[in-house]
């Protein structure tokens, strides 16, 4: 029995396939062992697992490379030259469809748009490709068995096709689903499918996707995915909020290279704490907002209003002193994220001259941050990346988070540690909010920039697992609860 529950962790109850050599992805079956279980656990549904099972067969027989593959690449050649030319699945191999993702702003916002990508593959049967530059070689292994989800550009050089948009039968279509350079029209069209758009779309055997939002919650607005996504995810189970926990967590598996890093950093520095606190931050406007405002903000969330952190008792105070017992010590190690190495240092300072008690009881806090790059540099610096994704998955093996609002790098992290954080709230200048944070009510990424109206046009979103994000109210989040209508 012992052996099976093991078994089980390893795979992460079912979420995970057995057919990879553990050696060539040493994290896929080795970051459960570094993870306190979240309590009430909340396993995939065994229609999730069939999924993803099934998708794994698809990917296998028109992944890249293969004889499908090559089949299909055949036949739209022939049709980018020859717009009369008929698209067929009959003779040798399969005609496939693909969804191939393109990179858009920094890793926070390129993983939260991976997860919404391959879910719209699961909910459409498109293989899942990836457009990964230098800038994203080495991060992540192969998320899926026999097969690999990279492709190269020069794979899909077809330089007629732009001019042949027009035509009857496409073999490409080119969707801009993000933020600030998405289309209005063209996201409504999308999700609300009131002119038949994902029809239309099924008909294109390669849609490339570029977008940097989480747009999950899109999908289960639109009555189209709703049903699937909800068989997925079955919210009478409490697991309408865990589509990028059980998604991020079988796509994303770091690198050797990277889980190297992860893991000696873990071990020097978090394996022997009883708890460990992820802080992530992120300023905004910098020139407009001075660190110490930031600073004040975060020790007023995490020791005034919610005793995250111990207070520090000044060494002067001898009565004090006496009161400690003499064998209560604890541990906290805090785990500092930002591109800015005077948070992490000005907590060293205050921990590291005083000491520090809860409840009569010693506490040391060690004050941790794997690296600091001073500024956000992700195109086309493959090392920055590196760092970035060893710093968002050891906050994901933290016990507790505190992340700042509306940063798609805490998202990440909370996502793939299935916890609620504390969220900073967004601060740009000289005051900071009072009170300074709230608590997530969900684990789930908040989509910034979502259709501006329901699909019936009505004034608000009508399903009761999604509500206005905590940190953005003009976004939308999934809950597990439903809200009351």
């Amino acid at each position: 029995m012992r052996g099976s529950t093991l078994l089980d962790d390893k795979l992460l109850n079912g979420l995970l396939s057995t057919g990879f050599d553990e050696a060539t992805c040493l994290s896929r079956y080795k970051s459960h062992q570094l993870r306190k279980p979240i309590l009430p656990y909340r396993p995939p549904s065994r229609y999730l697992i069939h999924k993803l099972r099934s998708y794994e067969h698809l990917h296998q027989r028109c992944g890249p490379y293969s004889a499908s593959y090559k089949h299909t690449m055949k036949k739209l050649k022939l049709l980018n030259l020859n717009p009369h030319y008929k698209l067929s699945s009959k003779g040798k191999g399969i005609l496939c469809r693909y969804l191939v993702w393109s990179p858009v702003n920094g890793l926070g916002n390129r993983m939260i748009s991976l997860v919404s990508a391959f879910l719209y593959s699961l909910l459409t049967d498109r293989v899942f490709l990836v457009e990964f530059g230098e800038d994203m070689k080495g991060l992540f292994c192969e998320p899926f068995p026999n097969s690999t989800w990279l492709i190269s550009p020069k794979d899909l050089d077809f330089p007629h096709w732009r001019q042949q948009q027009q035509q009857q039968q496409q073999p490409f279509l080119l969707l801009n689903l993000g933020g600030r350079g998405g289309s209005e029209q063209q996201k409504h069209s999308f999700f609300c499918d009131h002119d038949h758009s994902q029809s239309l779309i099924s008909r294109v055997p390669i849609l490339f996707l570029q977008s940097d939002q989480y747009m999950v919650p899109g999908l289960v607005m639109a009555e189209t995915f709703r049903p699937e996504i909800g068989k997925m995810f079955p919210p009478e189970e409490d697991q309408a909020d865990t589509v990028f926990h059980q998604l991020g967590r079988y796509l994303f598996h770091p690198s050797n290279e990277v889980w190297g890093f992860i893991s000696r950093f873990y071990q020097a520095h978090l394996a022997m704490a009883d708890e460990r606190i992820g802080l992530q931050v992120r300023v905004f406007a910098p020139d407009r907002t001075p660190a110490k405002t930031v600073m004040d903000q975060i020790l007023a969330c995490t020791i005034k209003y919610h005793h995250l952190l111990p207070q520090v008792v000044a060494a002067t105070k001898k009565k004090e002193l006496s009161t400690l017992k003499p064998n209560g010590t604890r541990i906290k190690a805090v785990l500092v994220a930002s591109l800015s190495s005077y948070f992490s240092e000005s907590l060293s300072t205050m921990y590291g001259n005083g000491i520090t008690t809860v409840n009569g009881d010693r506490v040391v806090v060690g004050v941790y941050q794997p690296s600091y790059e001073g500024r956000q540099k992700h195109e086309n610096n493959n090392h920055h990346n590196i760092k970035a994704l060893a710093d968002i998955y050891l906050l994901s093996l933290c016990d507790v988070l505190v992340t700042s609002g509306e940063s798609t790098f805490g998202y990440v992290a909370q996502g793939l540690a299935g916890l609620k954080p504390w969220i900073l709230r967004k601060t740009v200048g000289p005051v900071a909010w009072d009170p300074p944070c709230i608590q997530a009510i969900s684990m789930e990424p908040c989509y910034h920039f979502p259709p501006q109206y329901d699909c019936n046009n009505k004034t608000t979103v009508n399903d009761h697992h999604i509500i206005p994000c905590e940190d953005r109210h003009s976004g939308f989040k999934l809950v597990a609860r439903q809200r009351k209508p």
